[in-house]
């Protein structure tokens, strides 16, 4: 009994820990063309990719392509600025930050339809869920499918108005880089298919039997 009731304080301690440092920024994964690779070096981060597919249904190798695209898992990115005369900063050309390049009026409405208020964009848990939310909405909208990472893409890229307009079609750049990240979808789900299962039972959970 005594050695159980250590193992299950080991447990919470190491779950508490877990949480807490999910908060913190990650550096960028040393390798980002394997998503096995990825959950290797942040195992929490698949934690919370399942928890946005769980919520709002996009695949886990959809959100993760997302990321890639958008920010290269750098969770403080920016678009550059232009400067005045070589020196002077002038303001960005885009509100867009972190993990999902999230712009900030679409972050306010994720933050208001949520009520995650705490919710910041160079959190990973937090722009993951944010993928999610915006393609349940792409979905509900305009019917593309959540495992359809090109259309989705480009719904994310110009936005649901512009996707319902087409105004990717006069963007050839947008279509390309829309397909790359299909692409690198559809890899990313052949890879978890062979490693999914040792980041389920990989945490703390690992004690209980559901893992054996």
């Amino acid at each position: 009994m005594k050695a159980m009731r250590t193992v299950r304080t080991l447990a919470w301690s190491m779950s508490i820990a877990a949480l807490l440092v999910s908060g913190c920024a990650s550096k960028p994964p040393a390798r980002t063309d394997n998503i096995c690779h990825i959950f290797e070096e942040h195992p929490r981060w698949y934690d919370h990719a399942k928890r946005s597919e769980e919520r709002w249904g996009t695949p886990i190798p959809v959100q993760l392509a997302f990321v890639h695209q958008e920010s290269s898992f750098r969770h403080n990115v920016r678009p550059p600025r232009d400067y005045f005369l070589g020196i002077i900063p002038r303001a960005r050309k885009s509100s867009a930050y972190g993990y999902s390049q999230a712009l900030s009026p679409t972050w306010k409405e994720y933050l208001e339809a949520t009520g995650r208020r705490n919710a910041r964009r160079s959190n990973m848990a937090d722009s993951l869920d944010f993928i999610g939310w915006y393609n349940d909405i792409s979905h509900r909208r305009l019917n593309i499918p959540k495992h359809d990472a090109e259309r989705l893409y480009l719904a994310y890229h110009e936005g649901h108005g512009g996707y319902s307009r087409g105004t990717y079609r006069a963007k050839p750049q947008v279509g390309r880089v829309a397909r790359r990240v299909n692409e690198r979808a559809t890899r990313y789900t052949g890879q978890l298919a062979g490693c999914e299962e040792q980041f389920r039972c990989r945490r703390f959970y690992q004690f209980w039997p559901f893992c054996r």
